[in-house]
């Protein structure tokens, strides 16, 4: 009886594809396709009227009776889309939706409901269903949500990307600090900002002291750790708002706002004491047996015009710093 029960839904399912798509072809497989759909359901015959509708989709489909084995099948990995029956032996579909929503928040769960309605999917959503079929099932209504919800993956995953790679395009490889293009923008965003409300920006300059011959004498695997520890320290002893990039090479910046450069001044000795008293490996070959930086500052709108000069001001105080001595704090003097 179940044979006969099963071969007149998959009949009448055949029909209503074909009336879908008159031409009797597949639709062209687009990004909703990779999409893999796990269908939970105690009654065999709406796991396969699921798994022949979604299947003439193109999604990869599997399907379980019970909950319990569901569950285990998604958090072994690979699923991205759950379409559970809420009223099942065993664990129920609601418990199996909060199990999913705890343990992988990313898989979307979609929720069929053939009583209490309204009340059943109003509860689902609040448990973290992206949305909710109702029974008896409908073919439209099937390809319908299950599309929807594989495009609205395909868009989060697109979004999540371009946001990764907008942050990559402003990130030096080595040292994860801004990078000198970035750099660029941030200061003319800042320098605009000091316009509109009245207030100072300040720009650090900094350089490795010798870094030359500590390459040199190390090599370049040593020297790129040096440059990613001194990155760490820079980033970890500077302020929540300022903006700390790698220049180029063993060069520097950091943009401070709202800053005078006395204030930056106390700052960058405070940064300088820090790098000087840290130990970085093979510190000892350097003429002072120490890593050590030199700093030059200077400050917008008080010293410079633009960004361009800013930076010529900041570099002429570092150039300062490095020709008395290095290992200090030079601030630009006019």
């Amino acid at each position: 009886m179940l044979n006969e029960e099963l071969k007149i839904v998959r009949s009448e399912t055949n029909k209503l594809l074909e009336q879908i798509d008159p031409n009797g072809e597949k639709n062209q497989i687009n990004e909703h396709t990779v999409s893999k759909v796990l269908v939970v359901d105690d009654e065999e015959i709406m796991r396969h009227l699921l798994s022949d509708v979604l299947s003439e989709e193109g999604y990869t489909v599997s399907s379980f009776p019970r909950a319990e084995d569901a569950l285990q099948k998604v958090l072994s990995g690979g699923i991205s889309i759950v379409i559970t029956d809420v009223k099942m032996k065993g664990m129920n579909g609601m418990e199996l939706l909060k199990k999913i929503k705890e343990n992988t928040p990313d898989v979307d769960v979609i929720v069929m409901t053939g009583y209490a309605s309204v009340n059943t999917a109003v509860e689902s959503m609040k448990l973290g269903a992206i949305d909710y079929l109702t029974k008896p099932l409908n073919i439209d209504q099937i390809r319908i949500i299950v599309n929807k919800t594989s495009e609205q993956r395909s868009l989060r995953r697109k979004a999540d990307e371009s946001v990764f790679y907008k942050k990559l395009s402003q990130l030096d490889g080595l040292t994860d600090l801004f990078n000198h293009r970035f750099f660029q923008q941030l200061m003319q965003i800042e320098i605009a900002r000091s316009d509109r409300e009245n207030h100072p920006v300040s720009l650090i300059m900094i350089d490795i002291d010798n870094f030359k011959l500590f390459n040199d004498k190390n090599g370049h695997p040593i020297g790129d750790l040096a440059l990613k520890k001194l990155s760490w320290l820079l980033k970890e002893n500077s302020r929540d708002c300022d903006f700390v990039a790698r220049y180029g090479g063993e060069e520097f910046a950091v943009i401070l706002p709202n800053v005078t450069k006395q204030g930056a001044e106390h700052m960058a000795n405070r940064i300088r004491k820090v790098v000087e008293e840290t130990k970085f490996e093979h510190e000892e070959l350097l003429p002072i047996g120490r890593f050590t930086i030199s700093m030059g500052i200077a400050e917008y709108p008080k010293d410079a015009q633009n960004r361009e000069q800013l930076i010529q001001k900041a570099d002429q105080a570092l150039y300062a710093a490095k020709k008395n001595g290095k290992n200090m704090v030079c601030i630009y003097a006019g």
